[in-house]
């Protein structure tokens, strides 16, 4: 007889613990073992969270090297049936040789579940008979538990799921972040004292009002920006560094439906318009995806989305000051073209409605589907289509956490008929899918790439634009690891050619998350390795840096409403002249609209304490030596430059923060 040596891990998870029996088999290329009870002297113990067992396993014969494990759970005769999440399964053999199966899955059923070896095979090296098989098994399981939906059409596919509790074990929350996240979602309105107010109808008499509310919760950032709103610097600074950095670009040509002239912006200035963009000095923001959107009706009176066309000059100085705003994107005599010379209340309320704008382009366009609605394609397609031992797999699995079952929250909580977004912010309802479907169809690969974006927009030399700055460094040191991993076991371009496996991820991507659109650029197959690791770059990127640069500052920004108003009640001047502190306070969302807008920001950007920042895993799915020192040289460079932002942000009178990598979260898990 020979014996195996075999070493159980249950996860450190609440409800791991399982007091079923615990089966295995071991299958090997020259025979397998028997079905194997697993007891040990801890009895009942033996599959406590947290807790390594170790059991033998005896044969009559070498089995040879091990290729997969057979692990089922059965309950004891009057017991019920448990939840057991197995972290991994070693096994030293015989020979001496030591076998890792990386598992962290929750098993919830008797049938018997089949896990690889942990050595990384695609497909074309995977050439044992009952390996392939396994991964055969797997896929078809998958396709089955994870099934596209169409929540809206026009908009990308999600997964299929009538309530969290119906989505695969593997991808819920944990029971950390559930009451936790629920705790915030129910609460919210009481850890910001607004309880009383949600249901108010009233309308801000005064400021001072705004600010008694707004002091119960406050950030640094969210202070400076009470005290800074209305400055024209910081409105600028804001499209540089604020919660939506993609919008701005460099403007070398005017729109023709923006007919701004020299005397118009510089007044008794040696500047003319012409020079300017020449220098590179003068940029734009376009709001052209909202013109004609549906605004919405809250409390039963019709709310203002504007779609504005802002100009804005680059000072000697460095600072972005905006010079002109036209607030509809038809020129026409009650459009008229704000300028910093007008009154305080005309340039005021001009901004006013900008900042509105960008709440809804940023929330649909540059939050929701730019990051969480790809985040969940690029999740749901890899868990059809690529199995556990695929290197692809192992390296993305971490970037998916937690995706699934937020995104399925938002279409309950948000952006449902009933949700808080479609009932308190002005382009909720129908205009919301009209943006939606909009921002879609103007999705590149480019725009997707920081890179490629920044280049394309114009801003490579734009001073102060920290997002910029941090982004590509980020995207560089994230590009290097992937490159490193990827070409490890892909050496040349026919191997990633032949992938069926990573062929069928990308394909499943442009058909359900960019609907075949051929204009997007987004590749149907991978031809080379090169191709390859630039997409899985652009997949992480999303999924961890670009969410937290979009998220993260959401309470910052937008918890002093004016800031920010989710909502508008009355429509922009039409004449200058006409506007006043009073016509301010009349125009912004109502009492009940801001602080449910207040709570809900408060919610999205409130850290978990389950967080699990960018390059760390706390789950071994590789076991090479060449892979596991990449993700240390991965974690050593997000470590140096998290140390140089923080050394950078001391200088900073606005410290830019959401791409600091240790408040960079792996996963779109808030």
């Amino acid at each position: 007889m020979v014996k195996y040596e075999v070493t159980v891990s249950t996860g450190n998870l609440v409800g791991a613990t399982t007091f079923n029996n615990i089966f295995i088999k071991l299958v090997g290329t020259d025979g397998e073992s028997e079905r194997k009870w697993l007891k040990s002297i801890k009895g009942a113990a033996s599959f406590i969270m947290g807790t390594v067992s170790s059991f033998t396993v005896s044969c009559p014969l070498s089995i040879g090297q091990l290729v997969l494990i057979e692990l089922d759970k059965q309950p004891l005769p009057l017991f019920p049936e448990d939840s057991w999440f197995s972290a991994k399964v070693v096994v030293k053999s015989p020979e001496g040789f030591t076998y890792n199966f990386p598992i962290y899955r929750w098993i919830t059923d008797g049938e018997v579940h089949r896990f690889r070896e942990g050595t990384a095979l695609t497909v074309f090296v995977d050439n044992h008979h009952l390996g392939r098989y396994s991964r055969q098994q797997e896929l078809k399981q998958r396709e089955h538990d994870y099934r596209w939906d169409v929540y809206v059409e026009g908009i990308p596919h999600c997964i299929k799921a009538e309530t969290p509790l119906s989505l695969p074990c593997e991808v819920r929350f944990s029971f950390t972040k559930t009451t936790e996240f629920l705790y915030t979602a129910s609460t919210g309105l009481t850890e910001l004292q607004l309880k009383g107010l949600a249901n108010s109808k009233k309308n801000w008499t005064n400021i001072e009002d705004l600010r008694r509310v707004f002091c119960f919760k406050q950030t640094d950032i969210s202070d400076y920006v009470q005290e800074h709103w209305k400055d024209d610097d910081f409105f600028g600074y804001q499209f540089l560094n604020g919660t939506n950095p993609l919008l701005i670009r460099r403007c070398a040509t005017l729109p023709n439906n923006f007919p701004v002239t020299d005397n118009m912006v510089f007044l008794h200035s040696q500047c003319n318009l012409a020079d300017e963009m020449k220098k590179g000095n003068i940029f734009l923001c376009d709001f052209k995806r909202l013109d004609g959107v549906t605004a919405n009706t809250i409390n039963g009176k019709k709310q203002y989305l504007m779609a504005p066309l802002v100009l804005f000059h680059k000072t000697p100085d460095d600072k972005l000051m905006p010079i002109a705003i036209q607030l509809k994107q038809t020129p026409a005599v009650d459009n008229p073209i704000f300028f910093p010379t007008d009154s305080e209340y005309d340039w005021l309320m001009a901004k006013i409605f900008v900042r509105s704008a960008d709440f809804s382009e940023h929330q649909l366009n540059v939050h929701l589907l730019r990051t969480h609605l790809l985040a969940e394609v690029f999740a749901v397609s890899l868990l059809r289509n690529v199995p556990m031992v695929h290197p692809l797999y192992k390296l993305l699995i971490p970037h998916t956490r937690y995706t699934l079952q937020i995104n399925h929250l938002a279409r309950l909580l948000l952006i449902s008929k009933t949700g808080v977004f479609t009932q308190f912010a002005a382009s909720g309802g129908e205009g919301m899918m009209t943006i939606l479907k909009r921002s879609l169809s103007s999705v590149t690969y480019s725009s997707l790439c920081i890179p490629e974006d920044i280049a394309e927009r114009g801003l490579e030399a734009v001073p102060n634009f920290y997002y910029r700055d941090d982004g590509l460094k980020l995207w560089d040191i994230i590009h290097r690891f992937v490159q490193g991993v990827l070409s490890y076991y892909y050496k040349s371009d026919a191997e990633v050619q032949q992938d069926s496996e990573l062929q069928k991820w990308i394909l499943d991507i442009y058909e359900h998350g960019f609907l075949s659109q051929a204009s997007t650029g987004i590749p149907q197959k991978f031809t080379t390795v090169v191709e390859l690791v630039k997409f899985v770059t652009m997949v992480i990127f999303t999924g961890s840096a670009q969410h937290s640069a979009v998220n993260t500052g959401q309470y910052d920004y937008g918890g002093w409403m004016p800031n920010t108003p989710i909502s508008l009640q009355l429509p922009p001047p039409t004449t200058k002249g006409t506007t006043s502190e009073a016509t301010m306070l009349q125009t912004f969302p109502d009492v009940g609209t801001t602080v449910q807008g207040m709570a809900t920001m408060w919610l999205l950007s409130k850290q978990s304490s389950d967080f699990v920042p960018l390059g760390h895993y706390s789950e071994d799915h590789f076991n090479e030596t060449i892979p596991c020192n990449l993700i240390k040289d991965f974690q050593g460079e997000l470590e140096v430059l998290s140390v140089a932002i923080k050394v950078r942000n001391k200088s900073l009178e606005v410290p830019y923060t959401y791409l600091d990598p240790s408040v960079v979260e792996n996963s779109v898990a808030i």
